[in-house]
């Protein structure tokens, strides 16, 4: 599967954006998905990640209650809705697939990695 995130760019903190992240092929439905975030000069780390029929999310305790992950499974796209943006929150954000159809927050769980978007978040 290919993946193609899209929506990063720069917000003032305090603001919202909204990340997709599309997906080749007709097995969609049966991956879970995640985001994850590589800030500058840190390692990548969890964002947010659910399941293949969107019944169960896992969010990362730094976005809890800020961001939200859903997916369209007719439409092939995971999203993640990010509020109240914190300076903080200001990374390349890569969405992932894995062919287990659980969500876990687990880096290495995943098969299949998308470009990354970026993220900036101004104070």
């Amino acid at each position: 599967v290919q993946l193609q995130a899209s929506g990063g760019g720069l917000v003032q903190a305090g603001g919202s954006l909204r990340l997709s992240c599309a997906a080749s092929g007709r097995t969609f439905s049966t991956y879970g998905m995640g985001w994850f975030r590589r800030a500058p000069g840190k390692e990548r780390e969890a964002v947010a990640a659910i399941s293949r029929s969107g019944d169960s999310t896992n969010y990362a305790d730094s976005v809890k209650g800020r961001f939200t992950i859903s997916r369209d499974n007719a439409k092939n796209t995971v999203n993640l809705q990010m509020n109240n943006l914190k300076p903080e929150d200001t990374a390349v954000y890569y969405c992932a697939a894995r062919r287990s159809g659980s969500g876990y927050l687990l880096e290495g769980l995943y098969d299949y990695w998308g470009q990354g978007t970026l993220v900036t978040v101004s104070s």
